[in-house]
Order: C-alpha cells, then sequence, then structure tokens
C-alpha cells in the first residue's frame, strides 16, 4: 500500500481529502498536518511514501515546506493540492522538489491517476494548467522571484512570513521556542537585508513576493 500524508490548513476539506483517500484500496493515510511547521515535523517522523501538500499554510508555508523536505528525504514524493493557479506558485513548486501539482477544482480521479504516475517516478500537472508550458519556464523566471532564499535564511524567511501573518514577536518566540530577543534580532537582520524599515513594508515585501498568499 502506498502511505500517504495529508497536509492542508482548512479541516473541512482535509478531513474530505482523507475520506475519499480511504476508500481506495492501495491507499494508507498515515498521518495529516494543518500548519507548514506541523507538517514537517510529522512527515520526518511519520516518513510516508507520499505527502500531499498546500501551498499557502500558517507557520511555514507549502513551498519552504518541500524545500526542507527535499534536502532531508530526497526520496520523498511530493503532490501539491493547491487553489493557486498562479504560475508563481506552480513553476516555484517544482523548483522546490515538488513530484506534481494539481488543483483544488480538480477530481478525485485525477487526483488517484496522480499518485499512481508520481509513485510511478514521472511528473504529474493539473490537466488546466498544461497550457501554461510550465516545464519550460522553470528556468527562466524572472530572476528577482526565486532569488529570496539567497538574500534571507530558511529561519528568517520562517520568521518573515510569521511577521506577515500578525503574529507579535512573542508569539513567534512561542511557535518556534525562542527568545523574543533573538525574534527582535532576526527580525531587525531580515529589514537590514531587505532594507525595509518598518513591519508594514515587510508585510508588503512577503506578499509581492507570494511569501504569503493573499
Amino acid at each position: 500500500m502506498i502511505k500517504v500524508f495529508v497536509a492542508d490548513d482548512h479541516k473541512l476539506f482535509r478531513d474530505g481529502l482523507i475520506s475519499l483517500l480511504k476508500k481506495s484500496k492501495e491507499i494508507n493515510i498515515i498521518g495529516e498536518a494543518s500548519s507548514g511547521q506541523e507538517t514537517l515535523d510529522k512527515i520526518l517522523e511519520l516518513k510516508p511514501d507520499i505527502a500531499l501538500i498546500d501551498i499557502t499554510m500558517p507557520e511555514l508555508n507549502g513551498i519552504e515546506v518541500i524545500k526542507r523536505l527535499k534536502k532531508i528525504i530526497p526520496k520523498l514524493k511530493i503532490l501539491v493540492i493547491s487553489m493557486h493557479a498562479d504560475p508563481f506558485f506552480v513553476i516555484n513548486s517544482f523548483k522546490a522538489g515538488a513530484n506534481g501539482y494539481m488543483l483544488k477544482e480538480d477530481s478525485f480521479e485525477s487526483l488517484i491517476d496522480a499518485i499512481k504516475e508520481i509513485m510511478r517516478g514521472e511528473k504529474f500537472i493539473s490537466k488546466s494548467l498544461e497550457d501554461m508550458h510550465i516545464f519550460e519556464k522553470i528556468y527562466t523566471i524572472k530572476e528577482e522571484e526565486q532569488q529570496i532564499d539567497k538574500i534571507l535564511s530558511p529561519r528568517e524567511i520562517e520568521i518573515l512570513q510569521l511577521i506577515a501573518e500578525g503574529y507579535t514577536s512573542q508569539k513567534i518566540a512561542e511557535t518556534l521556542c525562542i527568545s523574543v530577543r533573538t525574534v527582535d534580532t532576526h527580525r531587525k537582520k531580515i529589514m537590514a537585508k531587505l532594507g525595509i524599515h518598518n513591519t508594514a513594508g515587510l508585510v508588503k515585501y512577503a506578499i509581492k513576493h507570494k511569501i504569503i498568499a493573499i
């Protein structure tokens, strides 16, 4: 059986997806998560064959989760299931290491097909996205859009996302199990690296570079 992990911050969608997947005799759901950090922690513990991951999750977005997972578990298969048809999200998901990308509006039958194709070692992309010629564009995405992780460290990207989501320094410290002083030090470094001088500017940057989605 294929060991599957499901990560999505919307419980109704996640529960529905799990319920449908459990009807397949070829699939065994071994875990689920509602945030990026929880997804990372549980997958490292449970080691599924394939993870179904949403892009816009709290604490750590799906693309960052994929990057980190692929560094630690290169053989892990990852299928992104998202509401976003924006080429930026699709391209960056594949660049991060995803094996497939489909939309939440796609059929359950296409999801099963996607899982099987990916487990055979193939790439999968939703039929409605095929005309984007994603695989031809992966290496031609705008330079500023692909260099964020060369400007900021993984921890700084994580903290930037939390700031943009409205977390206070205290809440960020509690979430990441670090001190408030460490959070404030990271905030100052992020602002210095980006040339931004206030929280509003950080939020605008996160939105522009799709670290968070509106």
